[in-house]
């Protein structure tokens, strides 16, 4: 029920270690630790909070339609998005999801464990600042949990301790998604309190401006969830959506006004942005404020050039390629800059040179590995059309992150580190939390969306001069709005904001219903092409799949149903709007 189960340790044998005060004849089993013996000292508690960092529980990964998969690349966190599609139809998007019988998410296993920790760390005999640490990381931890049920499913039960399959309160409601945020909100102030504030473990642990970060973008989250679908069925009582973009403004400004943290650049506009993403180490990097390392010698690798070098299925869209204003600051529907859509080449021309940083083009090496390096345009780009290995839908493929010379880029895998918090997320989320208050002077846009523009070689956003775009993806909000989103799209792409973000802001009905993703103006060049070609010849992937675009419900599809047995168990659970109770 729930999944509730007692705690077995995945590492008991490094957990016994964990106090030495005892023989070792005198341990009880090791797959029955007892806390009587365990949470003794500053270690014990470290290890027991090591097990969330386990990629198995996907709870630093911020992708909510698909978890950090180390077996692909890690900039495809936003796949089944509209900014990043492969050759099978997006169930999310096309609304065709079903109310599992168990499972889908529903699962508070890990709030259990996290529980299981403050119902114990007060055993530990060391003083309390050797261990408030950890005592801050279980805060932030039973953040993250909470947090991605809340993405998942909007309100959920709220468990601050530890429940037997016996408990009553497993037979409780769910709590309404605003005290949940509240909670996760007060969680972070604890976080914040407890952690150090100086860079812990080389930036491998978090520490308080992580979590203040995590504040930030929990509190944004919430108030854009309810402003945005305020009157629609997943509507809020008693909603405050200013209260908690105050509390996001909050939360970033404290980071900002640290002065830890800054923008990675070496004043190479054309290169910055990629360079930051092919960093070996972040160790003493200022941008990254929480990341992780592998290592070939123990066996922990990714695969995240190796993929790059194989699309397999895989491409950016149309919608994400046309977001990329020209290097005059205007759209391309409107600038004079733009050289239409007839090549790569002329799509490239005087834009943004995060789009180049983003998307293979022309110039920019690009290896097979175990085939050849060559250049887009050759045998790599025909390849693209002509297997399902190579193969991509839109004809747009990932750069960003990705690095053929990578020392330890092999077959076998690689070592390129993973970000999960970074600074250029702080700066966006401020900007738009303060221009959702109506407080975002030029000032406050100076210093915050100003220094990931001046990175790229970009003009400042002109708050009160900005240019009108008729292609605007959100036409009944402010242009300023606009703009805020554009660039997030941009510089936070294919790291797994994408789908979070249209649904906090309900904008399905103007980016999904009834669309389909297009790709590159294709025409006649390949006679092999798989993909189909829409009326104007641009790549139409799911023409034949989905004529009438994606079915995504806007009165359903924002959440995930309960599973079936969970509304048989406890009969005060609900489900979810438009889902079937039965």
């Amino acid at each position: 029920m729930n999944k509730i189960k007692h705690i077995i340790f995945a590492v008991a044998i490094i957990l016994s270690f964990g106090s030495c005060k005892e023989d070792f004849l005198q341990k009880d089993p090791l797959d029955q630790v007892s806390e009587d013996v365990y949470f003794r000292t500053t270690s014990d508690l470290m290890l027991y909070v090591n097990q969330f960092y386990s990629p198995a529980n996907r709870l630093l990964d911020f992708g909510s339609t698909g978890g950090l998969n180390y077996n692909r690349t890690v900039f495809g966190l936003d796949l089944g998005t509209d900014d990043f599609i492969n050759a099978t139809v997006s169930p999310l998007l096309n609304g065709t999801r079903v109310v599992p019988p168990s499972g889908g998410g529903w699962d508070y296993s890990l709030v259990r464990k996290v529980n299981y920790f403050f119902q114990n760390y007060t055993r530990c005999k060391d003083p309390f600042d050797n261990y408030k640490q950890y005592l801050g990381e279980a805060h932030f931890f039973r953040a993250l949990i909470y947090f991605k049920l809340l993405r998942t499913f909007g309100d959920v039960q709220w468990f601050s301790k530890v429940l037997d399959t016996n408990s009553p309160e497993l037979m409780d409601p769910r709590t309404p998604r605003n005290v949940i945020a509240d909670s996760i909100l007060a969680d972070l102030d604890k976080a914040a309190l407890y952690m150090t504030v100086e860079k812990n473990s080389n930036g491998l642990r978090p520490n308080k401006w992580v979590a203040l970060a995590l504040q930030a973008r929990v509190a944004l989250y919430e108030g854009s969830w309810e402003k945005y679908h305020a009157g629609t069925p997943f509507g809020v009582t008693g909603s405050d959506p200013n209260k908690y973009f105050t509390k996001a403004a909050e939360a970033a400004g404290a980071i900002m006004a640290s002065g830890r943290f800054q923008i990675y650049s070496t004043g190479k506009p054309e290169q910055d942005y990629y360079n930051l993403f092919t960093l070996p180490d972040y160790a003493s990097n200022n941008e990254v404020l929480l990341w992780k390392k592998f290592d070939k010698g123990l066996g922990i690798v990714n695969y995240r050039s190796v993929s790059s070098d194989f699309p397999d299925g895989t491409g950016i869209t149309k919608g994400l390629s046309d977001s990329y204003l020209c290097k005059d600051g205007q759209p391309i529907s409107v600038s004079p800059m733009f050289g239409g859509h007839t090549s790569m080449a002329s799509e490239l021309k005087d834009r943004d040179p995060r789009y180049a940083q983003t998307i293979f083009s022309p110039a920019m090496p690009w290896e097979i590995k175990g085939v050849d390096t060559l250049t887009w345009g050759t045998a790599v780009y025909s390849k693209l059309f002509n297997s399902s290995e190579y193969s991509t839908p839109t004809g747009y493929v990932i750069r960003k992150g990705y690095s053929a010379a990578f020392v330890n880029h092999d077959l076998s895998g690689g070592t390129e580190p993973v970000i999960f918090f970074q600074y250029n997320e702080v700066l966006l989320n401020y900007a738009e939390a303060k221009a959702e208050l109506g407080q975002l002077t030029q000032a406050e846009a100076d210093k915050s969306i100003k220094l990931l523009r001046d990175r790229a070689g970009m003009p400042k956003l002109d708050v009160s001069a900005i240019v009108n775009d008729p292609k605007w993806d959100f036409p009944t909000i402010s242009p300023l709005l606009n703009e805020i989103r554009r660039e997030r799209r941009v510089e936070l792409s294919l790291v797994g904001f994408r789908w979070d973000d249209v649904a906090r802001w309900a904008g399905a009905d103007e980016l999904i219903v009834g669309k389909r993703p297009k790709g590159i103006l294709y025409g006649k060049n390949f006679a092999k092409n798989p993909y189909p070609n829409d009326a104007d010849g641009f790549m139409d992937p799911f023409k034949v799949a989905m004529p009438n675009g994606y079915g995504f419900k806007i009165d359903r599809d924002y959440l995930s149903p309960l599973p079936q047995t969970e509304l048989t168990l406890n009969k005060a659970l609900k489900q979810n709007p438009g889902w079937p109770e039965q």
